[in-house]
C-alpha cells in the first residue's frame, strides 16, 4: 500500500486518508474518492489530497477485519460468540450469552506478531460476560494490509478454536448461611443471588444455622440435588480446620483448597460435597463489588476445572481495586499519616482476618 500526497489526477480510487470539507459537503476519512469529489477538491483550489492506494495483492481493511474474525469464530453458534459486521477495519465478536471467555494465549500472541496493521484485542482469560459482552475485537490499523500477512492469520488460527465462551453448566445453587451472635446474619444473599442469577443459574434455597461444626455439617449432609452448594459463614474463616471446612468434612465432603492469592477474596475455599462443588464465601462477597470468589464460582458455575494451582496462579493481578465496605483499609490509617520520628508505624492493621476478606 502506498500512503502519501498525490497530486489530484492520480487520486480516482484511492483512500481518503484525512476528513476533508468542501462547499459540496465534508468527505470523511476512509472515503472511496470518486471523479466527482476530486472535481469539487480541485475547485476549491485544492492541487493534492493525501490519501492510501492499495498495490496489488493487498486487502482493503473490512474484508482483512471480516476474514481474520471468521478465522477466530469459524463455529458462532458452537463459540458461543457473534461476530458484528466490519465498520473502519474493525470486528467485533461478542457474547452470545452469559459465560466466561476460554482463549489460548499462546495462539492469539503470535497472531498479534505478524503485522503491526493486523490487531487482536481480547479481554483476560476466564473473564466473565453478559449477554452481548465485548469478548475480543479485530482491528486493522492501516487502510488495508499485504494478502500475505491475512492468509498467515488464517493459517495460525486453523484448527481448533484458540478463543470461545464457556455457557454455564450448572443451573442450581443453595446457599447455607452461618449464625453469630450480633454478626451479618442473611446480609448479602441479594449479592450472591444477584451472582448467580448472572450466571444463569438459580438459588433453590437459603438455609441459616449457627455457626457450629455439628449444627453446620447438618445441614449440609442433607442433599437436596442442588448443582452447587455455598457456605457463607457468620464469622471469617480464618484456617483450614475452622467451622465451614470441619462441618464440610463432616458432612462427608472435602476441601481441594483453602485460601487464595486474591484480596479481597483470601477467605474462600473450595471443595466438594456429594460429589458436586462447594465453594465456602469470603466474607466480601455480601459486597456486590468485585473479588475472588467471583473469578471461582464463575469458572465453576460455567463446568470449568479449578485447581490449587489454578488459584494460586491469580495472584499476578488479584489485587483488585479496594472497595469502601471494606471495614479496615490493607494500610491503617496510622502507616498512612506517620508521624514525625514513629518508630513502629508498619504496625498496621491486621486485616487479614477480618470478616470481609
Amino acid at each position: 500500500m502506498k500512503f502519501g500526497p498525490v497530486s489530484l489526477d492520480q487520486a480516482e480510487g484511492a483512500i481518503l486518508a484525512h476528513s476533508v470539507t468542501l462547499t459540496s459537503g465534508r468527505l470523511r476519512k476512509g472515503q472511496r474518492l470518486e471523479a466527482s469529489h476530486l472535481q469539487d477538491m480541485a475547485g476549491q483550489g485544492m492541487t493534492q489530497v493525501i490519501c492510501a492506494r492499495l498495490d496489488p495483492g493487498d486487502v482493503e481493511e473490512d474484508t482483512a477485519a471480516a476474514r481474520i474474525a471468521a478465522a477466530l469464530v469459524p463455529d458462532p453458534a458452537g463459540q458461543g460468540l457473534r461476530i458484528t459486521p466490519p465498520f473502519t477495519g474493525r470486528v467485533n465478536l461478542l457474547a452470545d450469552g452469559p459465560g466466561v471467555i476460554v482463549l489460548d494465549p499462546d495462539t492469539l500472541t503470535r497472531l498479534n506478531h505478524i503485522d503491526p496493521m493486523l490487531t487482536l484485542a481480547t479481554v483476560p482469560a476466564f473473564q466473565q460476560l453478559a449477554a452481548g459482552g465485548m469478548a475480543a475485537t479485530v482491528k486493522i490499523i492501516s487502510y488495508a494490509v499485504p494478502e500475505t500477512s491475512v492468509t498467515a492469520a488464517e493459517a495460525l488460527l486453523a484448527g481448533s478454536p484458540a478463543l470461545h465462551l464457556a455457557r454455564p453448566a450448572l443451573r442450581t445453587a443453595r446457599l447455607v448461611v452461618t449464625e453469630i451472635p450480633g454478626g451479618a446474619g442473611e446480609k448479602g444473599v441479594t449479592a450472591v443471588k444477584d451472582r448467580l442469577t448472572a450466571l444463569g443459574l438459580s438459588l433453590t434455597s437459603v438455609s441459616t444455622t449457627p455457626h457450629t461444626v455439628d449444627r453446620l455439617g447438618e445441614e449440609l449432609a442433607r442433599d437436596a440435588g442442588d448443582d452447587l452448594t455455598l457456605i457463607l459463614t457468620g464469622s471469617a474463616t480464618s484456617d483450614p480446620h475452622d467451622v465451614a471446612p470441619e462441618a464440610v468434612r463432616r458432612a462427608g465432603g472435602a476441601i481441594d483448597r483453602f485460601g487464595m492469592p486474591v484480596d479481597p477474596g483470601n477467605l474462600l475455599f473450595l471443595g466438594q460435597l456429594h460429589g458436586r462443588p462447594v465453594i465456602g464465601l469470603p466474607g466480601c462477597a455480601r459486597s456486590p463489588a468485585l473479588n475472588g470468589a467471583d473469578w471461582i464460582l464463575s469458572r465453576i458455575a460455567c463446568g470449568l476445572t479449578v485447581t490449587g494451582g489454578d488459584i494460586s496462579d491469580m495472584g499476578v493481578g488479584g489485587l483488585l481495586k479496594e472497595i469502601p465496605t471494606r471495614p479496615q483499609p490493607r494500610e491503617s490509617r496510622r502507616a498512612a499519616r506517620p508521624a514525625a520520628g514513629a518508630a513502629s508505624a508498619g504496625a498496621g492493621a491486621s486485616g487479614d482476618k477480618v470478616d470481609q476478606s
